[in-house]
């Protein structure tokens, strides 16, 4: 049985912020500058408008001494809630394969 969250996890973005950024007392353009990637993105990823990416996750994991497991699992949990608290209306017409195989 899966089990569906009611509690929306929180953006990993908005815990790099929160857990790196904030106590370090970096901006947004120290640290994009130091991890190599545009600041444009690093800021949309901690305001939550941005995905944390495979390549982003590797730079977070290598300049803080975290995983990239933690990172990339954070992400994995903020896309299932999104999409199981979406509106997936469309998915009504689609059919069990294994019912499809044997009818």
């Amino acid at each position: 049985m899966t089990r569906i969250r009611t509690r929306k996890p929180v953006h990993p973005g908005v815990v790099f912020k929160a857990d790196v950024l904030d106590p370090l007392g970096l901006s947004v353009t120290a640290a994009a500058k130091a991890m190599g990637v545009s600041r444009k993105h690093l800021s949309l990823f901690v305001n939550g408008h941005a995905a944390c990416s495979k390549e982003l996750a590797l730079r977070i994991a290598k300049a803080t001494g975290t995983s990239v497991a933690s990172w990339l699992t954070m992400q994995t949990r903020y896309d299932v809630w999104e999409v199981e608290h979406a509106d997936n209306g469309y998915l009504a017409s689609v059919q069990s394969l294994a019912e499809v195989a044997h009818a």
